[in-house]
């Protein structure tokens, strides 16, 4: 399962009040219930497994606290278990291990308060591979022009039916603005000129999609997935030199499905205190020894696919000038300290603190871009990631 992010927490904690109201009222922080919240999707890949379990939040809370000192255990039905330990607030198997199919997996977690949850057990869906991502020159709904990238599968059986999907794009980064020198101050009153480390100049950054990306194929002939996942509009720099996708396919139940298609909407609508309520978001995990205790989340099983391509900004905008997130205006500065126009401070202030970089320069006139113009470590990685390919 996604990590849930901070609104969705929020918005389920607040569910539990709001099952029967047809009409909007202001919630205080006495009618909090506290529950845990779980995290658990497991797959064919052979891996160490992880389960991440929180507790929900209080409106006014600002961080989302992780249940500590849990027992927890996935059993299949030949009396295999695999231990889960805690790290780092989430609990990873022991061992590297994956779900077969014809086997049924129960997740049973013991809490620090003596309180046992325990998940009905579930089997591992059709195991179906992405076939391709496709990405092609396409107009979007508020007629911007830019990449449209489509995940296609496909299960000949018609047996997989219902579809989640995460990304993850990366990103090649080119400070526009980049100069073989570096300006440094080495005095309350006097710069110097040193090489420029040509490290600053080319980077890397790495997105995880957030969205609940869902589909099913229950409306069509043939069991055949065309997914818009992601468009990108030909001015987001994100694509204005090399780009990546990393697109993850998991295949879900009925169930599965449906508790993610609640917390999408969940998630997604206007105001969970709005007349317009999505409905309760009940999983298949329940509190075995005290059954007015609630709980958040779903025990998923699910097969695994994933697949990464590659692709140019001149692929689809040959002669384009590539686009960046900021203007780079370049801004001149006149380093002296009387006299007309005279802004060595302004200089100094703006060099010291990094906001600014050097670009060029003709005797005491300097020109200075915003830092992310010049230097692209001021905010991504220029570590190349393992699975780059230029």
């Amino acid at each position: 399962m996604n990590t849930f992010c901070k609104k969705i927490i929020f918005l389920i904690s607040v569910s539990f009040f709001l099952n029967s109201c047809t009409e909007t009222y202001p919630l205080l922080t006495n009618t909090y219930e506290e529950a845990i919240v779980v995290e658990a999707t497991l797959t064919n890949e052979l891996k160490n497994q992880e389960i991440k379990i929180t507790k929900t939040a209080r409106f006014e809370d600002t961080s989302i606290k992780t249940e500590t000192g849990a027992k927890v255990i996935v059993k299949d039905n030949l009396n295999n278990e695999y231990v889960f330990e805690e790290n780092s607030g989430i609990y990873v198997s022991q061992t590297a291990f994956q779900i077969l199919p014809d086997r049924q997996y129960t997740l049973e977690i013991t809490a620090k308060d003596g309180k046992i949850y325990q998940s009905s057990p579930e089997t591992l869906t059709t195991v179906t591979p992405i076939q391709s991502i496709v990405p092609s020159l396409a107009t979007n709904k508020d007629n911007e022009t830019g990449v449209q990238i489509n995940v296609n599968s496909y299960d000949a059986s018609r047996t997989s039916k219902y579809y989640r999907y995460e990304y993850e794009e990366s990103y090649k980064i080119i400070a526009p603005r980049w100069s073989l020198s570096k300006l440094i101050v080495t005095g309350p009153e006097s710069i110097q000129l040193i090489p420029n480390s040509s490290s600053t100049r080319t980077c890397y950054a790495t997105k995880k999609s957030t969205d609940i990306l869902l589909v099913n194929t229950n409306d069509q002939s043939e069991d055949k997935v065309n997914f818009p996942i992601r468009f990108i509009e030909q001015k987001n720099y994100i694509i204005g030199h090399r780009y990546s996708i990393l697109v993850k396919q998991y295949v879900e139940n009925l169930a599965a499905y449906n508790f993610h298609k609640t917390m999408r909407d969940i998630a997604s609508s206007a105001s969970i205190l709005s007349p317009k309520q999505p409905g309760v978001l009940s999983g298949n995990i329940k509190c075995i020894n005290d059954p007015n205790t609630k709980v958040i989340g779903y025990f998923d099983v699910s097969s695994f696919s994933e697949q990464r391509i590659f692709f140019n900004y001149t692929d689809f905008f040959p002669g384009a000038d590539a686009p960046y997130f900021n203007t780079c205006e370049d801004i001149p500065f006149k380093f002296c300290f009387a006299g007309e126009d005279c802004n060595a401070e302004g200089l100094i202030y703006n060099i010291e603190n990094n906001f600014m970089t050097y670009f060029s320069n003709s005797g005491s006139a300097y020109i200075l871009v915003d830092v992310v113009c010049g230097d692209c470590t001021s905010f991504s990685s220029n570590v190349k990631p393992s699975f780059w390919i230029d």
